[in-house]
């Protein structure tokens, strides 16, 4: 059993609650099974903090999340809070933790279970096996770059800036971390930009060329513009193992990945910083399905996204590749067995719900070391 660690949970608005409660009964269970020991807290973000504090985030959960070896995030959002404005709105929580934590490098897999090849929209053949991982930067980009804002004109028209900025350094990082990936994997790395009408998709080529020649001589590197990323995504999406790619590029991208796989309820995602010397880095992990406030507290959602970003943050924060493994081998048994939550529900399968579906893990983690 290794010691103790510092788990921060950010359930969130909207399903994020309900699916963050499925998580914590696996880690309830990695408790009891011997398996692992956390040292548990809890606290509020987006639209639940809002209303308790005011504010989509405050300083005393930075600081927690600070002192934590990983963050368990929820979901955050939801239309009650659309008079917020843009500077408050609850999904600020999420990039504050971004910020504040340097959390750089998104992690984003797409594994196709077998149970869902026929979920897909496209067709069998060409989705079975795919197992790619994208690799988004994460603080960097358009999406904090500056200049930006919303001015008024002379004429009295108005104009929205934003800038798409990155160094060297932020693009040497974040595709280190594609490349260290690519050698636990297939050794592939596809850099993907728009260097043939921007400076900086041009500086990201260039740079991702150095560093692929100078320390991974051993990774297959190609190079890639965005536009045709995302049509091969859509006609051969098995061509890829590991994909690197900015801000903006990999929010498109890896959504568009996301839907290969059959729906956002099924897939995890781990933004990490960089190690420190003693090789811990912080975390945050957290699904990809956003806060779905059409089903929340209707006990619909799919918690699989959310317990799988467990497995991540088990693989990637604490080095448990076996339990991260088990919990992947107990979402694809469940899914084997034929149960879905709506979102994945095929002709043929029992339909059930949120409870259920975390009740359905419990048992195959039972079944798995039993």
């Amino acid at each position: 059993m290794i010691p103790n660690k510092k788990l921060l949970l950010l359930p969130g608005d909207g399903i994020g609650p309900e699916v963050m409660v499925e998580a914590h009964r696996v880690i309830d269970w990695l408790a009891r099974t011997g398996r692992a020991r956390f040292d548990l807290a809890e606290d509020l973000v987006g639209g639940a903090s809002i209303d308790v504090h005011g504010k989509p985030i405050t300083e005393r959960v930075i600081e927690r999340a600070l002192e934590a070896d990983a963050v368990l995030f929820g979901a955050v959002g939801g239309p009650q809070w659309d008079s917020q404005g843009f500077a408050n709105r609850p999904e600020i929580a999420i990039l504050e933790l971004r910020r504040r934590l340097g959390l750089f490098a998104n992690l984003r897999p797409a594994p196709v279970f077998d149970a869902l090849v026929d979920a897909s929209p496209l067709k069998p053949e060409i989705v079975r096996g795919l197992n790619l991982m994208i690799v988004r930067e994460a603080t960097g980009g358009i999406y904090f770059g500056e200049p930006r804002g919303i001015e008024t004109l002379p004429d009295g028209s108005k104009r929205g800036v934003n800038t798409e900025v990155y160094t060297t350094p932020e693009i040497v990082r974040v595709a280190r971390v594609a490349f260290e990936l690519a050698r636990k994997r297939a050794g592939r790395v596809m850099s993907v930009e728009k260097a043939n009408v921007m400076e900086s998709g041009l500086l990201w080529r260039q740079t991702v060329a150095a560093l692929g020649k100078a320390e991974y001589p051993d990774i297959e590197l190609s190079h890639m513009y965005a536009d045709n990323c995302a049509m091969q995504l859509a006609k051969n999406p098995r061509q890829f193992d590991v994909i690197v790619t900015s801000n903006l590029f990999g929010d498109l991208l890896s959504d568009l990945a996301s839907m290969l796989t059959g729906s956002l309820g099924m897939l995890p995602s781990a933004t990490l910083g960089a190690p420190d010397a003693s090789g811990r880095r912080h975390a945050l992990y957290e699904p990809i399905h956003g806060s779905a406030p059409d089903i929340a507290g209707k006990g619909q959602a799919n918690p699989l996204a959310q317990i799988l970003s467990l497995a991540m943050l088990l693989r990637y924060s604490f080095d448990m590749h076996e339990d991260g493994a088990l919990i992947e081998q107990a979402v694809a048994g469940v899914l084997a067995s034929g149960m879905r939550t709506a979102d994945i529900l095929q002709p043929g399968t029992a339909k059930i719900g949120t409870r259920t579906m975390g009740d359905a893990v419990m048992r195959e983690l039972d079944k798995l070391v039993g």
